[in-house]
């Protein structure tokens, strides 16, 4: 067990438009090899391609696993591609349009291709959450429809898609946030639904993407007090292992979202909710902006994993479903 072991099962920001030297650093002496792209990292084509080329090439020089290059572009108000780059509806507007299946394979396969030609491999992306109309739920415009077998159907396109075009898709938010009214960039939201619900409702479209095979899912920084009331979702053994991988049966990547979200900054340092999120059945966490937390989010899980043996072999397996999807969708780049 070593620092590079506890930095391939974490995913940072870069903070601008080029490879710089502290994320260099973050790479060769911390291990720490995928990364997630925001509109600060973003000036052209020619520039993403570039600054995906030089990832890959670092991680090359530094012998890292192929990285993966992630980044939100769902369309509508989620997407980090801005003029003069193509743009995307948000969901619901492709999820109620007349012909709502031929508008959403038009989207992933122009999403997908745009994607895949900047050297970008990893899309958060399609929502899976089910959200109702007009009761104020945040994640309305970004939700494809209120009825779970639409969404179950029509992501199911998306994720086909993006991954028929060599970019992996990931469902998000597991176990479904639609109906929360409070954002968790802010706060942490709270939803009393119970298991019985939760299996009848929300689960339907993140059981659809897993039977198409879906790379990742995403975490909800919820708490469901109707099933875990210890532990938001990010952080729920009960929802990650025995819901999503005993019941469920997904194989794949379990990613948090974001760690530095109000919803778990307010309640934990993000180093330490990082370790509880991998302790917890998390996969890849995600650390979008400050690298100071990435740096201490390595040192306290190696730390923890030195003395506790459990631990360590969620990391190794961790380890192993992040090196599986990185042999399916990274990429060489000559």
């Amino acid at each position: 067990m070593d620092r590079f072991d506890c930095g391939g099962c974490f995913m940072a920001g870069l903070p601008g438009p080029t490879l710089d030297g502290g994320t260099m650093r973050l790479m060769a002496e911390f291990g720490v090899n995928h990364f997630i792209l925001f509109k600060r990292n973003i000036v052209d084509a020619a520039q993403v391609r570039n600054l995906c080329l030089a990832i890959v090439g670092y991680c090359q020089e530094q012998h890292l696993l192929e990285p993966l290059i992630a980044i939100d572009q769902e369309g509508g108000t989620v997407q980090r591609l801005k003029p003069p780059f193509p743009q995307f509806a948000d969901a619901r507007a492709y999820g109620t349009c007349n012909k709502p299946e031929e508008a959403l394979v038009r989207y992933s396969q122009e999403n997908g291709a745009l994607l895949a030609g900047l050297g970008i491999n990893v899309n958060f992306a399609p929502v899976l959450d089910v959200c109702p109309e007009g009761q104020d739920c945040f994640m309305e415009h970004r939700c494809l429809h209120d009825d779970p077998d639409m969404v179950a159907r029509l992501g199911a396109l998306v994720i086909a898609g993006f991954q028929g075009l060599g970019v992996a898709a990931c469902g998000k938010h597991f176990p479904g946030l639609g109906e929360a009214v409070i954002d968790p960039h802010l706060h942490l939201p709270r939803l009393d639904d119970d298991l019985a619900k939760i299996r009848s409702f929300d689960l339907i479209p993140f059981r659809r993407a897993i039977e198409v095979g879906v790379g990742l899912m995403m975490t909800s920084h919820v708490q469901y007090d109707g099933v875990d009331p210890e532990h938001l979702a990010t952080m729920s053994p009960f929802i990650l292992q025995d819901l999503l991988r005993a019941e469920l049966g997904f194989n794949g990547v379990v990613v948090t979202d974001d760690l530095e979200m109000g919803a778990v900054k307010n309640h934990f340092g993000v180093a330490e909710a990082a370790v509880l999120s991998l302790e917890a059945g998390a996969d890849l966490l995600l650390i979008c902006e400050e690298q100071g937390y990435v740096r201490q989010g390595v040192e306290l899980l190696l730390d923890r994993c030195q003395g506790d043996g459990v631990l360590a072999a969620r990391l190794h397996e961790a380890l192993g479903r992040i090196k599986r999807l990185s042999a399916c969708f990274g990429r060489k780049h000559d």
